[in-house]
């Protein structure tokens, strides 16, 4: 378990409780020193427990997904460069409609 996800848990465990939030915040920084989850996270995830979200994991958030590095586009990349190694980035950039940076990352 990450250490994230442990402090989460023991926050939650603070919450069942019946602690306050202060009240775990000086739990976690005796625990964890600077490693503690800032205030606004503690009172965060307190919040959401008291609205009576059960899970540990963020939820999932809105936006687009990352689209360009991905098994098939790294694929695409591989096949152009070995079809021609002289090709520039921003050919391919032309050629895949993806960013410049992608592909670089690619």
């Amino acid at each position: 378990m990450s250490q994230l996800m442990s402090q989460r848990a023991n926050i939650k465990f603070c919450f069942k409780l019946g602690k306050t939030a202060a009240e775990t915040l000086e739990c976690l920084k005796t625990v964890y020193g600077d490693e503690a989850l800032e205030k606004t996270a503690i009172y965060d995830w307190f919040k959401r427990f008291k609205n009576g979200q059960e899970l540990l994991e963020d939820e999932e958030r809105s936006g687009r997904p990352p689209t360009s590095k991905n098994d098939e586009t790294i694929e695409k990349v591989k096949n152009l460069v070995q079809s021609d190694r002289r090709l520039h980035i921003q050919d391919m950039v032309n050629v895949l409609g993806i960013s410049y940076g992608s592909v670089q990352n690619i």
